[in-house]
């Protein structure tokens, strides 16, 4: 409110405010959707490195496809990540899975026809595996050798209408013997031990988290899968309030992860129903290792059963025999290979790809293939239509079929599962040339690599820039499975397919930065990459930038105040070389007045801007023309 003025003063008062300034949003968050190790299911994780990526997903897995594309992301210059884990199920207690509210309906009902032939028919495959892999531990076999017999025999167990069954019982050994090669000393005997172990315990009906007792008190892992075997809780009852007001039913509990060494401490916790730290509510909110399951026990006159005191001279306390570990019947697997409908999720329960929709936004979407051995179904790649709600770019994997370039072209014809605008396409997958012999057959899925070489594109020349072309190297020792001649790229960059080709003294490069709309035949106004992905940027800077807008009388003055703001970002970016042309008018316009927003759109409470652009497109092709005149030296 102004002041009258008074003389000889100075009067004062308030103006509205001049132009909104609009920031362009961040490009550098990258999307994983997979199998990891450990880590919560169906819940979107930020993660800023690979020692993050550890420490809440448990680093690099053999299983994972997805842990290596993320190692790929942070070596080629990502900077942000998030992950989400998903965990396909084998067959837990009925009890259990029926109580679990973050599994599917559709993996509850494999349980309840489990009678006592299904169990047994689990078994005898089970055993069976066993009984061939200890005939091949010979005395010339080596440990890997009975793990590929033990894989072998999986074929062999299954017949009829018991073959799904059957499958889970013998996989399940096959993969225990798997696991026992990876262990430091292994060999043929130890492998085939760790197989008949398998087969004994039940391995196949292992529960999805694992259960651990503490005296009365019963835990579980906060997470799916096996990391949870290692767990080792104990109880004492050096606690200040263990004469108190409620004697017997006060403690300390302390939990130990072994395959980390973390160690969670929680003090003077309670079972008694009222008490201010009752465990389960303690553990609910501090705990990153285990939760409460079930039931508390009774408070006297049936007390805790507890291991009291301190610990003896000479023992850690977590020892065996000052520590409760995970029984047989306790231990938890690390479920299935994953399927389309554990990518595809459910929007409503936003799980899956869906589980996205718990994040603010993300710019790049990765989904690695769920094995080595196995490819992402085409169903899986329709969450294009995702992206294009997301404003994101997909990035696709090759199949593993896709062994040369002529395969890949046949591929391409017959379709991927999509042709969205807002989807890419990388050829052909990756091995690593420091580690040539455990390379799988089909290669490393090149998704996170190149996301990274999007991202330190972004970074040091803008979203404009295609990330493709001499600078765009993959580090990390990757190289192409498949080698590519300049003839074999073109042709395939025609057809809308990037290439990863090793060029000589440069290295490893992406060559080639299309859309799958990219085929030349379409002639798609989306057909580059950099085109399409600078809309994406225009579209989410301008909408967040004018979130100010709403609700404000809908006449001349704001339409001024939005083309001031928008111009003003617009001629930022065209001053950074983000548009064509000489002058701002020929690199962009921006309108919003009369003749866009109508006066049917003004009571409608609609403001139509519109903002165009004249995008920069990446020179495929350096055309040189050489002239000989007579007489003249060339030039």
């Amino acid at each position: 409110m102004s002041v009258p003025p008074i003389p000889p003063g100075v009067s004062g008062g308030s103006t509205a405010p001049g132009p909104r300034t609009i920031t362009g949003v961040s490009t550098s968050a990258c999307a994983f959707v997979g199998r990891a190790l450990r880590g919560p299911v169906n819940e979107p994780v930020a993660i800023d490195s690979l020692a993050a990526w550890e420490r809440s997903f448990g680093g690099l897995w053999a299983r994972s496809t997805l842990s290596f594309a993320v190692q790929d992301f942070f070596r080629n210059g990502g900077r942000a990540a998030i992950a989400v884990r998903l965990f396909h199920p084998t067959i837990a207690d009925a009890a259990d899975r029926a109580r679990s509210t973050r599994v599917p309906h559709r993996a509850r009902l494999t349980v309840h026809g489990l009678n006592r032939t299904d169990r047994g028919t689990v078994a005898s495959a089970a055993r069976v595996v066993a009984a061939r892999t200890r005939a091949a531990a010979t005395d010339s076999a080596t440990a890997a050798d009975v793990a590929r017999a033990a894989r072998a025999a999986v074929a062999a167990t299954t017949n009829g209408d018991a073959v799904a069954l059957a499958t889970l019982g013998a996989d399940a050994v096959a993969r225990a013997a798997e696991q026992a090669v990876e262990r430091d000393g292994a060999s043929a005997l130890t492998v085939a031990a760790a197989a008949a172990r398998a087969a004994s315990r039940g391995l196949a009906s292992r529960l999805e988290r694992t259960h651990i007792a503490v005296g009365a008190l019963n835990l579980e892992a906060i997470d799916e899968g096996s990391w949870g075997n290692t767990l080792r809780a104990r109880i004492d009852t050096d606690v200040a309030d263990a004469t108190g007001s409620h004697p017997g039913v006060v403690f300390n509990l302390a939990v130990r992860d072994g395959s980390t060494g973390q160690v969670e401490r929680f003090h003077d916790v309670s079972i008694w129903p009222d008490h201010p730290r009752r465990v389960d509510t303690v553990l609910a909110r501090q705990s990153l290792l285990v939760r409460v399951r079930g039931a508390l026990p009774s408070p006297p006159p049936q007390p805790l059963a507890v291991r009291v005191g301190l610990v003896p001279a000479g023992r850690t306390p977590f020892s065996t025999r000052s520590s409760s570990g995970v029984s047989a019947v306790g231990r938890a697997d690390d479920g299935q290979i994953l399927d389309p409908a554990d990518y595809l999720g459910s929007e409503v329960d936003q799980t899956g790809v869906f589980a996205l929709e718990k994040i603010d936004r993300f710019d790049l979407l990765c989904i690695p293939p769920p094995s080595w051995e196995h490819d992402v179904d085409g169903s899986v790649w329709s969450q294009a239509a995702y992206c294009e709600q997301r404003r994101a770019m997909l990035l696709i994997d090759p199949p593993a079929g896709w062994t040369d370039a002529q395969a890949a072209k046949v591929g391409l014809t017959t379709g991927v599962g999509t042709t969205s605008r807002n989807a890419a396409i990388y050829f052909p997958r990756l091995r690593r040339s420091d580690l040539p012999q455990d390379d799988p057959p089909s290669g490393f899925a090149p998704c996170g690599a190149v996301a990274g070489v999007v991202v330190r594109t972004d970074v040091e020349r803008g979203v404009w820039k295609a990330p493709a072309g001499r600078d765009a190297t993959l580090e990390g020792g990757l190289l192409p499975s498949v080698g590519l001649t300049a003839a074999e790229t073109g042709e395939l960059n025609r057809l809308g397919l990037n290439c990863l080709r090793d060029l000589p003294v440069v290295g490893p490069v992406i060559w080639g930065a299309r859309t799958l709309q990219g085929d030349d035949r379409l002639a798609s106004e989306w057909k580059y990459i950099p085109v399409r992905r600078l809309a994406l940027f225009l579209e989410e800077s301008i909408g967040r930038g004018l979130a100010w807008a709403v609700f404000e009388a809908n006449d001349e003055p704001l339409w001024a105040a939005i083309r001031s703001s928008v111009e003003a970002f617009m001629h930022d970016l065209f001053r950074q070389g983000a548009f064509q042309g000489r002058t701002p008018q020929e690199g962009y316009l921006v309108k919003c007045d009369r003749e866009t927003t109508t006066r049917e759109d003004i009571d409608r409470g609609i403001v139509t801007i519109v903002v165009g652009f004249a995008p920069l497109k990446p020179a495929e092709f350096v055309m040189i023309r050489i002239q000989q005149r007579a007489g003249q030296p060339a030039t």
